[in-house]
């Protein structure tokens, strides 16, 4: 059995929820009240959404950074 790692994006809600996402796997995100919990659970999702991509072939991505972009508007 091999390991594959994957990218997580982490947000905090307004109300403290922890919500995080893995983009390269379509529909994989999942919440908790505390990182750990909602990471657990993210686990969970994972699982059940590698089951229904019909092949290994997933989106693979390599993430790169993070950047700033200033935009106005009214």
């Amino acid at each position: 059995m091999k390991n594959t790692y994957f990218t997580v994006y982490i947000e905090q809600d307004e109300d403290g929820i922890f919500i995080g996402s893995i983009p390269s796997v379509p529909s994989c995100h999942a919440q908790g009240k505390t990182q750990a919990k909602m990471l657990k659970n993210l686990q969970e999702v994972l699982k059940l959404c590698l089951m229904n991509v019909k092949s290994k072939n997933f989106q693979k991505t390599r993430f790169v950074g993070i950047q700033s972009l200033e935009a106005t508007y009214a």
